[in-house]
């Protein structure tokens, strides 16, 4: 194999993006205390020292992949466009996206879990998290807003918190769908309960808000 620092001179956009690929499938599998460097060097084609030259320590490296795994879905969200569409409509798009894509990004909801076991201490560190989600704020609150006006919402919403009911509706019962699937003898994954269940979480939100 080939130096680190050869390979960092060929091309290091590919080398950290392979890197953090890798990283994700570890830090998804075994959580921050069971991934080990070793495998994640393995898994990426390079070695420790090119791993420790992009991101310095695990620690790191698992905050870069939080990071990137938060620009993804908020990068997903302002694609849905909402200020083009009807305040309701932009909600029930909210709703289906986000539910959606924890059902095709179960990778994203195990590094929340990890990070939250930690107590958002990598989070705390971060330089970029906080802008990042300013622009989800900033279009809740042009939904919320528009709906108002237009006479459909309730006043005095708080945007943060209607994104965290939105957000908990589906992480709660995707992580706790094995538990909840046991104790109401109903498989929480079927079809048609996934589907019952975005019906739910829509009407249950656009009750709350309608006026």
């Amino acid at each position: 194999m080939k130096s680190a620092r050869s390979g960092i001179r060929r091309d290091p956009a590919r080398n950290r993006g392979r890197i953090l690929a890798a990283a994700l499938e570890e830090f998804s599998r075994f959580g921050l205390g069971g991934a080990r460097v070793d495998r994640i060097a393995a898994r990426a084609g390079a070695n420790k020292r090119m791993l420790y030259y992009y991101f310095g320590n695990k620690e790191a490296m698992f905050l870069a992949v939080l990071e990137s795994r938060y620009a993804h879905i908020r990068r997903a969200e302002q694609g849905l466009r909402l200020g083009a569409v009807a305040p309701a409509e932009g909600i029930r798009r909210l709703v289906a996206f986000t539910w959606n894509y924890y059902l095709k990004h179960p990778e994203f909801l195990t590094l929340l879990n990890s990070e939250n076991l930690h107590r958002a201490r990598h989070l705390r560190r971060s330089r970029q998290i906080a802008a990042m989600h300013s622009p989800l704020v900033a279009m809740l609150r042009d939904l919320l807003e528009r709906g108002v006006r237009k006479g459909e919402f309730r006043r005095g919403v708080d945007p943060v918190q209607l994104y965290i009911s939105i957000a908990g509706l589906g992480y709660f019962y995707l992580g706790n769908r094995h538990t909840l699937s046991t104790i109401f003898e109903r498989d929480l994954l079927a079809a048609r309960n996934k589907s019952e269940r975005l019906k739910h979480m829509i009407e249950l939100v656009l009750g709350y808000l309608r006026k």
